[in-house]
């Protein structure tokens, strides 16, 4: 973090206020380099790792220039559009921007799958200022009438080297195009390969370019260690131990069968856990981030759809169960922890047959760590234990959380929407009110017709931190995170047609 306030940036004292409200007072870096011209007006290329505080750094500059002009959103006609790779990060950018928002009077919406569209399609025509989507269902509502991006002032690629892992730039194109040349447009990203340097030459207009860290670059906060164990069960007696801690813990695994297993065998053996997967519905995807924001829960066991976007304060150990496939997401998982400043730790736990492999992948991350043999009672585990939480009965601890079964070619969340045997499936549900309402999902088959509808679950999403870190271990090593802030989300899946949908 900077010497440098927001309000020496130029920012204006509603939006200080705001953020002085949620203990963001100095600036970071990234912040630090291109706000001066993103609130000038300017079209700016940002480049930086992950937790290096991007969401801010574009929020900012929105909520300043769409309010202090006159005008209101029209009927399906957004101000800003801020798109994303996934769901989990669209949730989490609404989190921040939406209070920024609030201050000037204007209303945010997310669009992504996972639910009806119904909503979302209220929260168009009602007249929304700032929209953040993926592009799956933006493109179905472009083609359906229900948005027209006519009237776009600011548009922000956020992630924009993952949206091209994932297949997506070619809609992201397509959106784009339909964004006013006039306008101005950012863009962030980690690395600009896979497509991300077309982008920037054809939407772009003179960019100014910040960069801060290489995208490989690793974060001086962050200790690395590398674990190897002797079997199956050795390996299964550490990932419990390190679970057991007082403090916030995610644990990645390679497959959604995996992550939901463990989380059960910790609630299980005492320790409260929740997965995030693909197989979740999006109602379970926000009731879980919210328990493990919350208090009751201290780990979250994840596939890598929790590797980007996720932010959640106090998380101080991260765990590479299955060691992933490649270095990038090495990366991205580790940058859950040890972010905006604070320290943290990551252990990958490497099996015989995997030592040559994970060895390639840390290279290629340009991580240097000495691998140690360790079991569950070694020093280095003990230490990064710290203080044992208190057993919890699994009778008080998370509830079992609903899942989707995945079909064969690929899973489609319940509520969405999408063609089956000839037939037009139509989805019902709501996403929750980023003040913690209700939602509803699910899934119900009845011919040709799909119908969805499941009790009502906690919403919202954590917004990412500006402050301090936690002190590790003892009672207190919990941080104390902002959650479910900001204005209502709307968020909706699915669409006929076969494009890639964003998870």
């Amino acid at each position: 973090m900077s010497s440098t306030t927001f309000a020496e940036l130029g920012v204006p004292t509603p939006l200080t206020d705001v953020l002085e409200a949620e203990g963001k007072r100095h600036a970071f870096p990234i912040q630090v380099d291109t706000l001066p011209d993103t609130l000038a007006g300017r079209d700016v290329l940002g480049r930086g790792r992950t937790g290096s505080g991007k969401t801010l750094a574009f929020s900012i500059p929105i909520a300043s220039r769409l309010g202090s002009r006159s005008g209101r959103a029209k009927p399906g006609r957004p101000r800003a559009l801020i798109l994303a790779p996934t769901r989990e990060l669209a949730t989490q950018i609404d989190a921040v921007i939406a209070p920024l928002a609030a201050a000037y009077g204007m209303r945010t919406a997310t669009i992504f799958g996972g639910v009806s569209q119904r909503r979302q399609e209220q929260a168009l025509q009602r007249g929304v200022d700032i929209v953040v989507a993926c592009p799956g269902r933006l493109e179905d509502l472009m083609g359906q009438g229900h948005v027209s991006l006519d009237g776009v002032e600011i548009t922000v690629l956020d992630e924009a080297d993952h949206m091209a892992d994932l297949g997506f730039l070619p809609g992201v194109t397509r959106i784009m195009s339909k964004t006013p040349q006039r306008g101005q447009r950012l863009l962030f990203s980690a690395t600009l390969d896979n497509g991300v340097d077309k982008l920037v030459k054809r939407f772009l207009t003179d960019p100014v370019m910040h960069s801060v860290d290489d995208a490989s670059s690793p974060v001086e906060a962050m200790t690395h260690h590398v674990f190897h164990v002797a079997g199956a069960d050795a390996k299964k007696d550490l990932v419990h131990a390190l679970a057991s801690g007082t403090s916030r813990r995610i644990l990645f695994t390679r497959t959604k069968h995996q992550a939901k297993k463990l989380a059960k065998q910790l609630t299980a053996a005492g320790i409260p856990a929740v997965d995030l997967h693909g197989n979740l519905s999006q109602n379970a995807r926000d009731r879980n981030l919210a328990a493990f924001a919350g208090d009751g829960v201290r780990v979250l066991v994840a596939t890598d759809v929790a590797a980007r976007g996720v932010h959640v304060d106090g998380v101080e150990l991260v765990v590479h169960v299955d060691p992933p496939a490649e270095h990038k997401a090495y990366l991205h998982r580790s940058g859950r922890t040890a972010r905006a400043g604070s320290a943290g730790d990551v252990v990958t736990v490497v099996m015989p047959e995997q030592r040559k492999e994970t060895d390639l992948l840390l290279k290629k991350a340009k991580i240097t760590v000495r691998p140690e043999a360790v079991s569950a009672a070694s020093a280095p585990v003990v230490r990064l234990i710290g203080e044992v939480a208190a057993h919890v009965a699994p009778s008080t601890a998370a509830a079992p959380q609903a899942h989707h079964t995945s079909r064969p070619g690929g899973s489609r969340p319940a509520g969405g929407r999408g063609r089956r045997s000839g037939g037009r499936g139509a989805g019902r549900g709501t996403v929750a009110g980023a003040q913690g309402g209700s939602a509803t999902g699910g899934s119900q088959k009845s011919g040709g017709r799909s119908q969805g509808r499941s009790g009502a679950s906690q919403g919202g999403s954590q917004a990412g931190s500006q402050g301090g870190s936690q002190p590790r271990g003892g009672s207190a090593g919990r941080a104390s995170g902002s959650t479910s802030g900001g204005a209502a989300a709307f968020s909706a899946r699915g669409g006929s047609g076969g494009r890639r949908r964003s998870r």
